[in-house]
């Protein structure tokens, strides 16, 4: 190690999420108190979180509404603070989860000595899975992933010199809460390129594979009415388990056949990538809701 870790940024860290104004000590205390109760119910829990859930969302919808508007009518200066406002909601909920890393790992070897910063760690956990803000990201979000498959490659033997050449030095953590919000449709794209890396083989550029999924096979699927009478009178996870989801997802990949014809096959053959291609399309290339929004207009 070149240093140590300041423990005093989980107080400034605390600091920054206290002065963002979307939560009060009552709000949290009230939640503290549901988690430690051991004869506490989880409706008692989503009664104690409701409120901030609710004041957090409004927000982002708010902000998000005002974007849309104010981009139509051209107005520069008003949409540039509703993207500010968009961009600080986002912050707001990457800094949570900065502040849980922080404490979870200082508190091992630090006593804080301080119960609101316990408390803060208990109401944001609770709080951070709850702010689904459609599909922006600012980072990828693993609390959820369930193993299905895995892929391993053969990439030869290293030998791995502990004592020779340079050794580097690890760094301390010297800030938090200092997260960036993405460019939303470079996250996006780069999200889908890395989830379909791991369905092909073979010499295929991420460019052909990206092309494949979100653009020939969407696009198939998006001519679909069967499709998208489903997305408008059934709910996402109601449309993930549709039969006909999964037809005309296999038309749409013979369809395809001719013009991709390397990864077609290795789609037809297999029911790992025909999952992996649907999961693609609906958490990540929002089939569901191109197809709503197709009937919408």
């Amino acid at each position: 190690m070149t240093g140590t870790t300041d423990p005093n940024l989980v107080f400034d860290l605390r600091a920054k999420l206290d002065g963002a104004g979307h939560y009060d000590d009552f709000e949290v205390d009230r939640v503290v108190a549901v988690e430690l109760n051991p004869k506490s119910k989880q409706s008692d829990l989503i009664a104690a979180l409701a409120p901030v859930q609710d004041r957090v969302i409004k927000r982002y919808k708010a902000a998000r509404e005002a974007l849309k508007i104010a981009t139509e009518k051209q107005q520069d200066n008003a949409a540039k603070d509703a993207q500010n406002e968009l961009n600080a909601l986002v912050l707001f909920k990457v800094d949570m989860g900065a502040f849980l890393r922080l404490y979870t790992f200082l508190s091992q070897i630090f006593d804080y000595g301080n119960t609101a910063i316990e408390k803060r760690a208990i109401f944001y956990k609770r709080l951070l899975p709850l702010l689904e803000f459609d599909r922006e990201r600012e980072g990828i979000d693993l609390s959820k992933v369930v193993l299905t498959h895995h892929h391993l490659k053969n990439v030869g033997k290293q030998t791995m010199l502990l004592n020779d050449g340079e050794t580097p030095k690890l760094e301390p953590i010297t800030e938090a809460g200092s997260g960036s919000v993405q460019e939303r449709e470079k996250a996006l794209l780069r999200e889908i390129i890395e989830k379909v890396n791991d369905l092909f083989e073979g010499d295929l550029s991420d460019q052909d594979k990206l092309v494949y999924v979100n653009n020939v096979i969407k696009g198939k699927l998006l001519e679909s009415e069967t499709l998208r009478q489903q997305a408008v009178n059934n709910t996402k996870e109601q449309f993930a388990n549709s039969p006909d989801l999964k037809t005309e997802l296999l038309n749409a990949i013979m369809g395809a056949l001719d013009a991709h014809t390397a990864m077609s096959t290795q789609a037809l053959n297999s029911e790992t990538v025909q999952r992996g291609i649907k999961d693609v399309l609906l958490n990540n290339a929002g089939l569901y809701e191109n197809l709503r929004d197709q009937s919408a207009s």
